[in-house]
């Protein structure tokens, strides 16, 4: 029988809270498929449950022992705390990714320090300029981003509104499928690989 503490917890956080947005599209597939993945504990954080002020806080995250003044920030400290490892699934806007994700990241320091991390991307050039962005900002947090992301195209976004009936795995099914290797696989087996490594030296 499976130990719950050996499962390898994973938070999938949506990096958007724009009205219409497109990403709770891939961050439900990608929650609905780690949940099917032997020893993974997979749980979707959306930002608009977190609504947090804008990071105003006199002293560095990395000095407040992860106790903060603000209830909802203290809520997202806990949450972020829990996990082995992280998938953030982002927009790209204007050659970047959301403000909101960026204030969510701020916020907390030690809470990210020595977990993987693989990012899920869409919007203008797939949104790979906003992943480039997000690696540089997961390094100085001390989190370890993985090589394998998932960058989606147009075609799913457009797919998507077309069809507004379509499941996310048959949406997203050419990723598994029609791309190559399966993406999501190696993509998967990298982060969990990185997080099991990480979780015995900490």
């Amino acid at each position: 029988m499976e130990d719950n503490n050996d499962r390898i917890r994973i938070k999938i956080i949506l990096g958007s809270v724009r009205n219409g947005r497109f990403g709770e599209r891939p961050a439900g597939w990608i929650n609905d498929e780690l949940k099917n993945w032997n020893g993974v504990e997979a749980e979707l954080l959306d930002l608009k449950d977190y609504p947090m002020p804008f990071f105003d806080s006199a002293m560095s995250p990395s000095m407040l022992g992860k106790k903060y003044p603000n209830e909802t920030v203290q809520k997202w400290s806990n949450k972020i705390d829990e996990a082995d490892a992280y998938v953030i699934v982002s927009p790209e806007y204007n050659h970047g990714y959301s403000s909101v994700l960026k204030n969510a990241l701020d916020w907390l320091s030690p809470e990210w320090s020595r977990k993987p991390v693989g990012f899920v991307s869409y919007g203008s050039a797939s949104g790979a300029r906003a992943i480039e962005q997000l690696r540089q900002v997961a390094i100085e947090l001390n989190m370890v981003p993985i090589r394998k992301s998932i960058h989606l195209n147009w075609e799913f976004i457009m797919k998507s509104w077309s069809n507004k009936d379509i499941s996310n795995a048959e949406l997203f099914a050419p990723v598994r499928k029609d791309m190559g290797p399966d993406h999501l696989a190696d993509f998967v087996a990298e982060l969990l690989w990185m997080a099991k490594t990480l979780r015995a030296a900490r």
